[in-house]
């Protein structure tokens, strides 16, 4: 089974000392993300500094940490699933067209998301964390 956390999930794992962060951290395999969460990533990184009140080296340290326990799956990998992830949340949120794309891409792969909207899709099994704790248990 493949699990493809999205951008939130990884942001509250680099915000706070969490149960989010504690799972990536235990995870005794590897999660997977499109690589264009590093431009998300970018794009808030002033803001998750000052959520976390880390300062920049303390923040690249351990998002360092956590992409230890990631595959960062390349825009060309999920470039073939694009049209039809968009399909499936074109009148959800487009903006999750790449996690479907990689879901797609690694056929057996759930999402950790806690995102309730993506949720209505049913094509891919989505879990927030709750459930992924539920999962895990």
């Amino acid at each position: 089974m493949n699990i493809i956390i999205d951008a939130n999930v990884l942001f509250s794992a680099l915000i706070k000392d969490s149960i989010t962060r504690k799972i990536i951290l235990e995870y005794d395999g590897f999660f997977l993300f499109p690589s264009y969460v590093f431009i998300e990533l970018e794009k808030h990184k002033e803001e998750l500094l000052e959520k976390s009140k880390m300062n920049d080296g303390e923040f690249n340290k351990l998002l360092q940490i956590i992409l230890k326990k990631v595959l960062v799956v390349p825009n060309q990998t999920l470039l073939p699933y694009k049209e039809k992830a968009f399909e499936i949340v074109k009148d959800i949120d487009p903006d999750d067209v790449l996690f479907i794309a990689c879901a797609l891409a690694y056929p057996n792969s759930i999402i950790w998301s806690n995102d309730k909207e993506l949720k209505k899709q049913d094509i891919i099994k989505v879990l927030n964390t709750e459930e992924i704790i539920e999962f895990f248990s």
